[in-house]
């Protein structure tokens, strides 16, 4: 039997190229990839539990041509949106405290009218 070389005059195929961790998490964050699934909890064909997940992972400037910018009003996630948050609130709390004080004047200056005419 005699030995056939069949690379003999064939080209190298191509194969996938070789990339770093980093090179496809550099592609990924610049496009941006969505990952979505349902888990579904169901006893006797009744549904007990539907849980949707959207994973949505890219890079901040990606997610904004998106339209995706939670984290900038979410007080958990940050500072500017704390600080605003906590100014919203204590102006809520200071309006209803005025409301209440001059509920009490009111009170008071109707209670004092009361007395004046009893006397």
């Amino acid at each position: 039997m005699t030995d056939v070389d069949f690379r003999q005059g064939s080209h190298p195929v191509p194969g996938p190229q070789n990339s770093s961790l980093a090179d496809i998490l550099e592609r990924v964050l610049d496009k941006g990839i969505v990952i979505a699934g349902d888990i579904k909890i169901d006893l006797l064909d009744i549904e007990l539990l539907t849980i949707r997940l959207r994973l949505f992972v890219a890079s901040v400037d990606t997610a904004k041509k998106a339209g995706i910018d939670w984290w900038e009003t979410d007080p958990a996630l940050s500072s500017r949106a704390s600080r605003s948050a906590l100014q919203d609130e204590n102006h809520r709390l200071r309006e209803r405290l005025e409301a209440l004080e001059s509920k009490v004047d009111d009170t008071s200056s109707l209670q004092r009218t009361k007395e004046k005419r009893g006397t």
